[in-house]
């Protein structure tokens, strides 16, 4: 993580001190169900929370214990000590490592997740307006970057909405995948610990038990968190590469806002770049980037080994602060976008009717023409206006083979705009309902 591309919320999940009260409580709800079984004296677990739950857990000396032990638990376990007392030989009873590890991992991207599922609420919210604003906008479709046929920027805009829906829903359901925890001791036998200590720390920490787990809690549920925040990314970048080809010079049909005072180049005072969409490019792809260490996370030996760690407690902080991140400021360009209807008709008209060659090569074969003559009169008809060689409607009209089936106003027919967009309504209702 840094600071550039932080927001504060998100990163408070991740924080050191975050990560030891979460490590606090998973042990303290241990030892209160250990004294409801009657392992432990219920007012050793009486004692661990009230000195533990609100103490400042003291980092300096947590690393410091860390630096001699090498071992994390063991260090803050240590500490805890420090802290709880003599009362603190009954935390940690029948428990591993990764009960506290991983428990923690789940209850900290399940944080992460709500704070990610408010931000593509912002996205959403912000696409249904501007794509109602811009319903009945007619632009140029483009398919390989040429001009296809017309559309609306609010279908633009609606095409993304469906698609952050969708990354909506993924989440949720990644969310829940890897809300689970594991209080299951070495190898995962509860040779050492009741069941039911795993079943009630997983209620007081909003988790549902893991069913089965190898000392580890299994990380293909990982594997699929991590994955749904890479498609979301890739989500992000189809939008931002969009809005980049819209502002291109030759374009220009949309716009990132440009505020007062704000500078495009440090050498060219005329630009204005599309650095907040280049940006959203750039984190997506390190959000994307954590999708494959995750999958191979999900190959551990045997019952366990840490080869996931190290690469877990950077993709974990790093993946949701950056996609975090990248939501909001999503948000905030769909928001301010700046729209220019004028240059979408310009570009709509740039190549002299084109665009209605498929309505008028099917006027022909309803007329009576085959498809093959009529694709050859009307490509033939199309490809000089191509070269900047005439108008297509004219040319249509003056061709003898196009006047065999299609009157003048039959051929004007076909030149519509209004036809293509007929169906808009329709569209908008499967998007966003009758409302």
């Amino acid at each position: 993580m840094i600071p550039r591309y932080t927001r504060p919320e998100m990163a408070a999940i991740w924080e050191p001190q975050t990560r030891f009260k979460i490590w606090f409580e998973i042990e303290a709800h241990a030892a209160d169900a250990l004294a409801e079984l009657g392992v432990i004296p219920k007012e050793a677990a009486k004692t661990i929370w009230a000195k533990g739950k609100d103490a400042t857990f003291d980092v300096a000396r947590i690393d410091e214990i860390e630096r001699e032990t090498k071992h994390d638990v063991i260090a803050f376990l240590t500490h805890l000590a420090e802290i709880v007392g003599p009362e603190a030989r009954f935390v940690h009873q029948g428990m591993t490592s990764s009960d506290v590890l991983d428990t923690c991992l789940n209850v900290q991207l399940t944080r992460a997740a709500d704070l990610l599922l408010a931000d593509i609420d912002k996205v959403l919210a912000a696409l249904k307006k501007r794509a109602f604003e811009h319903k009945m906008t007619p632009t140029i479709g483009r398919s390989h970057g040429i001009h296809a046929e017309p559309v609306t920027f609010g279908l633009k805009l609606a095409y993304a909405y469906a698609e952050f829906s969708r990354a909506r829903a993924r989440l949720v359901a990644a969310r829940k995948e890897v809300a689970t925890c594991a209080i299951s001791g070495a190898v995962g036998t509860f040779a050492q610990i009741d069941p039911r200590v795993e079943e009630h720390v997983a209620k007081a920490m909003g988790l549902e038990p893991e069913p089965i787990s190898t000392q580890v809690i299994p990380r293909d549920r990982h594997a699929m968190y991590f994955a749904t925040l890479a498609v979301i990314a890739a989500s992000i970048e189809r939008l931002a590469v969009e809005i980049r080809h819209l502002q291109r010079t030759e374009v220009l049909e949309a716009e990132e806002f440009f505020s007062e005072g704000q500078k495009g180049s440090s050498a060219m005072p005329h630009k204005r770049n599309p650095v907040l969409s280049e940006n959203l490019s750039g984190l997506s792809r390190m959000v994307r980037a954590y999708a494959v260490p995750a999958l191979e996370n999900v190959v551990l030996w045997h019952e366990r080994d840490i080869s996931h760690s190290s690469a877990e407690r950077m993709m974990g902080p790093d993946a949701t602060v950056t996609l975090d991140f990248a939501l909001v400021r999503l948000a905030g360009l769909v928001e301010k976008l700046l729209v220019y209807p004028q240059n979408m008709q310009k570009n709509l008209d740039r190549l002299g009717g084109l665009v209605h060659s498929q309505r008028v090569l099917i006027a022909l074969t309803q007329k009576g023409a085959s498809r093959e003559d009529a694709y050859k009169f009307v490509q033939r008809n199309a490809m000089p206006v191509w070269r900047g060689e005439g108008d297509f409607l004219t040319l249509l009209k003056k061709d003898p083979d196009v006047r065999k089936y299609l009157s003048d106003a039959e051929i004007e027919e076909q030149f519509d705009l209004g036809y293509h967009l007929k169906h808009v309504d329709t569209i908008f209702k499967r998007v966003f309902g009758e409302a």
